[in-house]
């Protein structure tokens, strides 16, 4: 019977990948998953709409529509902008500096909003021409932004790890540090890959500034730039200190993103104001109707024991840690490679999570790994959609962007996900020093 279920549920995610492949609208693809489970399965749909529906009441999934809301208004509001300028005072005479900016401020400024497609929206228009002004080629300052704005899904607060500790009932606070260190790392690594390619670009940097000019500017910039950066700081601060829930913070940074882009950097207007609340509730409202099929989906593997089924049939195979983890990275890496990093976490957490447990990964470390390998699949073809956004913001041609997109996977992102699955104090430290 364990066999004839794991048979069928591996058709129906067959189903719902080839309708993903082939562009089918996200509810209709698990749906017809839905439906294989139903006539083949045996599966049962009385309740599971019923209880899909209700678990949007849940009080954890309010944060995710104001953290998007917060990043749209930071994107139109000018904040990104005066905090590029801060960090480019500092760094932009220094070859290759540009670029670090880029790498770090996109980091920054997708962790404030929680969302990659928020971070390459805000500070895509702003860096790219920037960077090709000073002889980057255009397709690598694409690639650059594209792949440090999905930092936004590891450094904190992540809309994914909302989600993730939500789904598998995880400390939502222990899921965002697990992912802080692997994010740290990417961003170094970004840096220093970013720092070896400029060599070979013809750089135009800024001229030198005596220290007096220097001091006067950098201060200047930085009073500028003080309102913009009390921003994650309120969030950051407020969520690690203990004083606000994430939920909190992100109405926190809606209720203090409003008044600073109207009055301080004046870059809101009533006009793009409405316009940001309806892109924000348009993206939420396909962000929760395939948040809700994912879910019945899941609970219906859940109910048929799927997950029960997997773990002994991949003991079946091998009983090797290591090789465990590495198989599983593999999936997860395709998994993100065709869906986006929500539905990936929503479908596949509760199924690998049990087979985690059981080879000896916690729930927190493995919330690192599903981090690291979604945020990855962002920026991978064929679903890429960060890399997608980044491209058309570029106004640059995919095979401009391939190459340098890759190379920045192959030394970023790939080195760290074996290191977040292989040695677990990477995840860990940080939780552990909050006590978990």
């Amino acid at each position: 019977m364990e066999l004839e279920i794991v048979t069928v549920s591996l058709i129906s995610l067959a189903i719902l990948v080839g309708m993903l492949s082939f562009g089918v609208p996200l509810p209709y693809c698990f749906g017809g998953a839905l439906m294989n489970m139903v006539f083949l399965g045996g599966a049962t749909m009385k309740g599971t709409m019923v209880w899909g529906f209700s678990q949007l009441a849940n009080p954890v999934l309010l944060c995710i529509p104001l953290f998007v809301f917060a990043g749209t208004l930071m994107s139109e509001s000018g904040i990104a902008a005066s905090l590029l300028r801060f960090v480019n005072i500092f760094v932009g005479r220094i070859r290759g500096g540009l670029g670090v900016v880029a790498s770090v401020s996109c980091a920054i400024i997708g962790a404030i909003s929680g969302s990659g497609l928020t971070g390459v929206a805000a500070t895509g228009p702003i860096l790219i021409p920037e960077m090709a002004s000073k002889g980057y080629p255009r397709g690598y300052a694409t690639a650059l932004v594209a792949n440090s704005s999905i930092l936004g899904l590891l450094i904190p607060p992540s809309v994914t790890m909302i989600i993730y500790g939500w789904v598998t009932d995880t400390s939502i606070l222990a899921c965002f540090l697990a992912t802080l260190g692997p994010g740290l790392l990417i961003t170094f690594l970004f840096c220093v890959v970013n720092i070896i390619m400029s060599r070979k670009f013809p750089l135009e940097l800024d001229p030198p500034m005596p220290m007096d000019k220097l001091v006067k500017e950098g201060t200047s910039l930085t009073s500028k730039a003080l309102p913009a950066l009390v921003m994650p700081m309120i969030i950051l601060g407020g969520i690690y200190g203990g004083i606000m829930t994430p939920t909190e913070a992100a109405a926190v940074a809606v209720i203090y993103a409003i008044p600073v882009g109207f009055l301080i950097y004046r870059g809101l207007t009533f006009q793009s104001f409405l316009e940001a609340a309806k892109n924000s509730a348009t993206a939420v409202g396909a962000i929760m109707i395939m948040i809700v099929f994912s879910l019945m989906l899941s609970q219906i593997f859940v109910m048929e024991d799927v997950p029960q089924a997997l773990v002994e049939g991949v003991f079946s195979i091998t009983q090797n840690k290591v090789l465990l983890l590495i198989l599983i990275n593999f999936l997860l890496f395709f998994v993100g490679m065709i869906v986006n990093d929500v539905t990936a976490i929503i479908l596949i957490a509760p199924l690998l999570l049990p087979l985690m447990q059981a080879i000896g990964v916690s729930p927190v470390q493995f919330a690192a790994i599903m981090g690291v390998n979604t945020a990855m699949g962002g920026v991978t073809p064929p679903y890429a959609s960060i890399l997608y956004l980044s491209m058309r913001i570029g106004k640059v041609e995919f095979s401009d962007v391939i190459k340098p997109a890759m190379i920045l996977i192959l030394f970023g992102y790939v080195p760290v996900v074996f290191l977040t699955s292989l040695w677990p104090t990477l995840s860990l430290f940080f939780p552990g020093l909050f006590g978990y």
